[in-house]
């Protein structure tokens, strides 16, 4: 059973709704609950690069502070604006 986090940013008020939606995630997929966070995203981060967890569990992705680290992208389907070259550059 993995070991999981709830991260709400503090400034989400109320905060019962992201905490419940994160605890159906945990149930839904069988994860240990280590505990709730509501501190600045470095503190979640410390606690990935310690081993002290497996999982962090958002309720929403626009939580997410854009600058963070580990950063994790998702690549467009092919055939979006965005997966065309950009005229003008080396590979358009």
């Amino acid at each position: 059973m993995e070991l999981a986090i709830i991260w709400v940013p503090a400034d989400i008020e109320p905060s019962e709704h992201a905490i419940a939606t994160c605890l159906n995630h945990l149930r839904r997929h069988d994860y240990r609950l280590n505990g709730i966070i509501r501190a600045p995203w470095e503190t979640v981060e410390q606690k990935m690069v310690d081993g002290e967890v497996d999982v962090v569990v958002i309720a929403d992705p626009a939580h997410l502070p854009p600058d963070r680290s580990p950063r994790i992208e998702v690549a467009t389907s092919p055939g979006t604006d965005e997966d065309r070259p950009t005229p003008g550059t080396p590979f358009g």
